[in-house]
């Protein structure tokens, strides 16, 4: 909403010292948004004076038609002396009123002007267009062409209204009453403490049988219709400088006389309003649905569809006007012709939603539809009709009828009960009765009541529906700036919680181990879960759809970190970084069997447990994960060495580091689940309470998922279920035990079939060995035919032995080797390599 401050002073009397600036500070103080302060015409400077054309002479020999015209200017220029001036224009002729800037002005933009030889003679100045005075777009694009009763030698300035200051202000949907002079007026009264002037405080006709006929079907979408009536108009009447300009500087093109008084009204009062040609009107006009592919020609030339929700005004013929967004083709005001003598004045109020709907419907936002979606003054529609009335009859001489009709459904004002201290306990401030009453009186509210306020709201604001608006608006004009900034006090002996703590150790063990954390957003298309090759089954497909997603592409909420870490992996792979090691703890989602309506919960204290079990229980569950992603070399080539590509193991090893961070063991043993590669995924499973739970995987990613997503080849992710690491760790990490006595080490190559899984034989010799064993390694793996038989491998295992209370004989240290080894033998055919 731009608001000239010109305009703005005839409702309310500022100080003449304030500028628009000292206005953006206050307005912004009681929550406007206002964006910008435009200075116009602050680089204009005189003489620019109202010229008479005395004579055109047409120049010949050049590329474009030229003129050499003389002008009185009057006294303007020192002499009284026609003034020379040569121009391009050829829209005004002998006789015309122009406006003309003298030698020794500056026009916009630092241009000065000054006497030039041009085209073989001499121009002594410049007849102007609107767009060389910064006056914007006046739809003509040529010279200014004034009024005759305009006196010759008239300062132009101060009569194009060429220094000012505008207000942009970004009126956001729940202050729809300010994209209007009106609105904006009533919060500059408030901000300063000044009286308003309300425009729509008119004397208003009552409704009377004489009036056009209106019938108003669909009373739900329409419950107020005004119609007034004026005939006798001057085809001829132009709308006024003083009206054209503030127009302009509102935003807004002049077109004509009613056109422009109807837009005028609509900026002074925020009620839109529509005038049709009453010669073009045939029957009574009707508000309506429309049909089901029923057809309108709008204003803007395009014939529309219409749908059975829209809105729609209509005559005899059928639709001729879409209701709160555009006018029809086919009864719109004649200028070109300068036939229409009468015209037919709506004022209504229809319902926001639907017009909102109809706009967007037909990807069609007018000046009109902005507002009536926002929300119009429902009594303000008699007071737009009179005031439009009255502009026509003073501006193009009509007469008004005597026929004033009204069809209003019933309603009843809005009322709010709300306890006097309520803003005082929102905002943590001491306002006081006295103040709060104050404050809501100055919005425009009627308030009864003592302890308990009975406040009736305003027609103009629809916003306002429970307690906590109306403590807003007393917290807003008491001023955001002073409330007190209070820092909560934290109970002591809290700090983080397990969950929290397991969460930073997690971060730093995979950051330690040479990881780079990749947070991404918990969004996602299904279309990622088909090329990760999921199951038709896979839980991971019941995904929580967004109500409303920041992206159509990813309406979902994630129930795997995986697509997010592959596509951050894509994107650093595909921009030159190849060697990637990549990790993320987040949450995952999975909507509830049996999901529950969220409950709404208070503001004025805190919500009971109960209250916020019952909100958890409407939300999804939310388990949280951690999970890697590598590619490319593991271990960089140097003069140390050749290197080393990242490959499964690296995966299984990463769910080891974070199972470690839990205190948790975990068993590792050959699993098959998507998207993994099925002879290279780990499945991952924890043992408590004698039963073991799958909580993750690690491994390989199927060369399909690889190809589909775009990664680089031989891709190794791992996931795992951190809540269910730590539920089997009951929250415990054990220290390590350390022990003063010396170490045994012994070492054993067992050869076993190869399909015999490494962690099966290490799980039996650890069983084996008892409680002496304390850590085991495999450090080799050999595969030859010749040497072991075809289908045979050898694993090599270092086995170290301590005892926490002595020093380990050899024979002890033998003994628990050897019992290993038989139990290892025994459940997996293993057999001591010669």
């Amino acid at each position: 909403m731009r608001v000239p401050l010109s305009w703005l002073r005839e409702y309310v009397d500022l100080p003449a010292t304030e500028t628009g600036r000292d206005v953006q500070e206050k307005l912004i103080s009681v929550g406007l948004e206002v964006e910008t302060v435009e200075q116009l015409g602050t680089d204009l400077k005189g003489p620019l004076v109202v010229g008479q054309v005395l004579t055109i002479e047409e120049l010949e020999g050049f590329k474009k038609p030229i003129r050499f015209c003389t002008v009185d200017v009057g006294r303007a220029n020192g002499t009284g002396e026609p003034q020379e001036i040569v121009c391009g224009a050829r829209n005004f002729s002998v006789g015309d009123k122009v406006v003309v800037v003298l030698p020794g002005a500056v026009l916009p933009g630092g241009f000065a002007i000054s006497a030039r030889k041009t085209y073989g003679r001499t121009s002594h100045g410049m007849i102007c267009s609107a767009d060389e005075l910064g006056m914007g777009d006046d739809g003509t694009h040529g010279i200014i062409v004034l009024p005759p009763e305009y006196e010759v030698g008239t300062d132009a300035i101060e009569l194009l209204e060429l220094v000012d200051e505008v207000l942009d202000i970004a009126v956001t949907p729940d202050r729809g009453y300010c994209l209007s002079l009106r609105g904006v007026a009533r919060e500059t009264a408030i901000a300063y403490g000044l009286p308003l002037r309300d425009p729509a405080l008119l004397d208003v006709p009552a409704p009377n049988a004489y009036g056009y006929p209106v019938q108003v079907s669909d009373p739900f979408g329409c419950d107020r219709f005004t119609a007034r009536t004026v005939s006798g108009l001057d085809p001829e009447a132009r709308s006024p400088i003083w009206l054209q300009r503030r127009l302009q500087k509102a935003g807004m093109r002049p077109i004509s006389l009613a056109v422009d008084v109807t837009n005028y009204v609509m900026l002074e009062l925020g009620q839109p309003l529509h005038a049709y040609d009453r010669a073009r009107v045939q029957g009574p006009v009707g508000v309506r649905r429309a049909e089901a592919g029923e057809q309108l020609t709008t204003l803007d030339g395009v014939t529309r569809t219409l749908d059975a929700q829209d809105l729609v005004i209509t005559d005899e013929r059928g639709p001729i006007g879409l209701a709160g967004v555009m006018g029809g083709a086919h009864t719109e005001i004649d200028d070109t012709e300068g036939s229409t003598t009468e015209v037919v004045i709506e004022a209504a109020h229809f319902d926001a939603i639907s017009i909102a709907r109809t706009a967007r419907r037909h990807k069609l936002s007018s000046e009109a539809s902005r507002r009536y979606e926002r929300g119009v003054d429902p009594q303000a529609a008699a007071a737009a009709a009179q005031r439009t009335v009255d502009l026509l009859v003073l501006l193009a001489g009509g007469t008004a009828d005597a026929g004033v009709t009204e069809v209003v459904a019933p309603s009843a004002p809005r009322t709010i009960t709300i306890p006097a201290d309520h803003p005082d306990r929102v905002a943590g401030v001491e306002y006081g009765r006295e103040t709060v009453v104050r404050r809501l009186q100055e919005i425009g509210c009627d308030v009864y009541g003592q302890d308990e306020l009975i406040v009736t709201v305003p027609s103009w604001r629809g916003d306002l529906t429970d307690p906590n608006d109306l403590a807003e608006e007393v917290i807003r004009l008491e001023g955001y700036e002073n409330l007190p900034s209070t820092l909560p006090e934290p109970p002591a002996g809290r700090g983080l919680t397990e969950r929290q703590r397991l969460h930073r150790r997690v971060g730093r063990a995979l950051a330690g181990a040479g990881y780079v954390e990749a947070p991404n957003y918990p969004f996602i298309g299904e279309q990622v879960l088909d090329r990760l090759g999921l199951e038709p089954d896979d839980p991971r497909r019941a995904v929580v759809t967004l109500v409303n997603p920041l992206s159509d592409e990813e309406p979902a909420l994630r129930t795997t970190l995986l697509p997010g870490l592959l596509a951050a992996l894509r994107r650093n792979d595909g921009r030159g970084s190849h060697d990637l090691a990549l990790f993320e703890t987040g949450l995952v989602f999975h909507p509830r069997a049996e999901a529950k309506a969220a409950v709404r919960l208070p503001v004025d204290r805190r919500p009971t447990a109960e209250e916020i079990a019952s909100l958890t229980e409407a939300l999804p569950v939310q388990p949280r994960h951690a999970a890697v992603v590598l590619a490319g070399a593991r271990e960089q080539a140097g003069w140390w060495g050749r290197g080393r590509p990242a490959d499964w193991a690296d995966a299984v090893e990463a769910a080891r580091i974070t199972a470690r961070e839990t205190g948790t063991e975990l068993i590792v043993r050959k699993g098959q689940y998507g998207p993994w590669h099925p002879g290279r995924c780990a499945e991952l499973a924890v043992a408590a309470d004698g039963t073991e739970r799958v909580v993750g995987y690690a491994g390989e990613l199927h060369p399909r998922v690889v190809q589909a997503l775009g990664l680089p080849a031989r891709t190794c992710a791992m996931e795992l279920d951190l809540d269910a690491l730590e539920e089997a760790s009951a929250g415990l990490v054990k220290g390590p035990r350390i022990s003063a006595f010396p170490v045994a080490t012994q070492d054993v190559a067992l050869v076993v079939d190869q399909f015999v899984p490494a962690a099966e034989v290490e799980a039996a010799l650890r069983e084996g060995a008892g409680e002496l064993l304390e850590s085991i390694r495999l450090f080799d793996v050999y595969e030859n035919a010749e040497q072991l038989g075809d289908g045979r491998k050898s694993l090599a295992y270092a086995l170290r032995f301590r005892a926490s209370d002595r020093t380990l004989t050899v024979d002890e240290a033998s003994a628990a080797r050897d019992a290993a080894v038989a139990l290892a033998g025994e459940r997996t055919g293993a057999a001591l390599r010669g």
